[in-house]
């Protein structure tokens, strides 16, 4: 049994899966005690469209976790993704009081770079500073204490539609769970996968999950830059369906176990079998034919991946290159294609430095849902989500609930 004081645990709400972490704190870090997951069809590119196939699977995937466990979980941190997602860099200016750096002081300049204008329709979902300047001194981490008589802070300011926020809370609310935060989805994968030395030297992390490939760069330690691509595995699996003339699911399971990015990597002679729609009888297809249909799409990806990386100002600064997670990224021979569209090296990633069952979760797939759990261990500063009967809107909620009752 675990104990509850030292639980945490994550909900990764995908467009293809939706998993469910649970861990434990330890004095050797963290331990994962319970998973679980579940088929996701209440989602489109990362956007709730089905509330009621969003909260069974859910349910579903808590459940497992649970009695996985030994505990009941009461409060979960989420992941949000979708094309609504926004990020940009921000700056603010305020004087020092009294010649020294105090937290009131990191707090008024960090309103005041977040002092843009937003639409009234949108929520902002993090505010992630990326370095202060003290009387023109740059390149500080940590301004607490040192003098000076004005402090500057450089932000990346994240923002999501307000009414998919609110979608997401609600679903969790419908299970019984209260959300302690939502956490950008690339944010989460970056604190599973992405080293120090990466962050500080420069990369590009792109977790291609089933409908969104979510992009987040580093430079000099802190975040520069993120977006979301409306593309991702599911349209791989609809490219099959219809180039092949099969159905949806059994173009996944083709995809899972014949798929290939690149088309010289397969014998020429090398057959498969696709089952037919109608119920017709099934076909003797050459493996080549579904290569080649995934490679094409899988260029496409990194081409706009390579766009979005060229339109920012730091295409030059990436010296560890690219990582690659998220379950797209066990295609095979997907990795080649990256570094030849992109033209950068590229590795990848997956969960690390974990305990308990770690072998079940060392798997690119479970980058977001492992990086919600460390994300949630250090806000938490080893303080637990509350493990009890006691339902309702947690944090997070009520933030979306005023929202609502000024709004409407």
């Amino acid at each position: 049994m675990a104990k509850n004081g030292n639980i945490v645990a994550g909900l990764d709400i995908g467009t293809t899966k939706i998993c469910a972490l649970v861990g434990e704190l330890s004095e050797d870090g963290l331990d994962i005690i319970g998973t679980g997951s579940a088929s996701s069809r209440g989602l489109r590119k990362g956007v709730v469209i089905n509330i009621n196939s969003t909260v069974n699977a859910i349910g579903k995937a808590i459940k497992e976790a649970e009695l996985m466990a030994g505990c009941e979980v009461g409060e979960v941190f989420t992941g949000i993704s979708g094309g609504h997602i926004r990020g940009f860099n921000s700056h603010g200016i305020v004087a020092v009081k009294d010649g020294e750096v105090h937290n009131d002081d990191v707090t008024r300049v960090i309103d005041a770079a977040r002092a843009v204008a937003i639409p009234t329709d949108r929520e902002v979902i993090h505010i992630l500073p990326q370095e202060y300047i003290i009387d023109d001194q740059d390149g500080i981490k940590e301004p607490f204490g040192m003098h000076g008589v004005r402090l500057e802070a450089k932000v990346h300011i994240v923002t999501a539609a307000a009414t998919s926020a609110q979608n997401i809370v609600k679903c969790a609310n419908q299970t019984g769970l209260d959300v302690a935060d939502i956490v950008l989805q690339q944010l989460a994968s970056a604190e599973a996968v992405l080293t120090e030395d990466e962050r500080d030297l420069g990369v590009c992390l792109v977790d291609i999950g089933g409908g969104t490939a979510d992009i987040a760069i580093f430079s000099e330690g802190a975040i520069v830059h993120t977006s979301v691509l409306p593309i991702g595995g599911n349209h791989l699996t609809t490219d099959i369906a219809l180039g092949m003339r099969t159905p949806q699911e059994e173009a996944e399971k083709i995809k899972r176990r014949y798929g290939c990015a690149l088309v010289e990597q397969v014998e020429s002679d090398e057959m498969i079998e696709v089952p037919s729609v109608g119920g017709r009888e099934p076909r003797s297809l050459s493996r080549q034919i579904l290569c080649e249909i995934i490679e094409a799409r899988v260029e496409e990806i990194f081409q706009l991946v390579r766009d979005e990386i060229q339109n920012t100002a730091y295409q030059d600064l990436l010296a560890s290159g690219v990582v690659l997670t998220g379950g797209t990224s066990k295609l095979r021979g997907i990795g080649d294609i990256a570094e030849d569209v992109l033209g950068l090296p590229v590795r990848f990633g997956q969960p690390s430095g974990l305990g308990g069952l770690k072998d079940v979760v060392t798997s690119p797939q479970y980058a977001t849902g492992v990086g919600l759990l460390q994300y949630g261990a250090k806000k938490l500063g080893r303080s637990a989500p509350r493990i009890s009967s006691a339902r309702g809107i947690g944090g997070w909620g009520a933030k979306m609930r005023n929202w609502f009752q000024e709004v409407f």
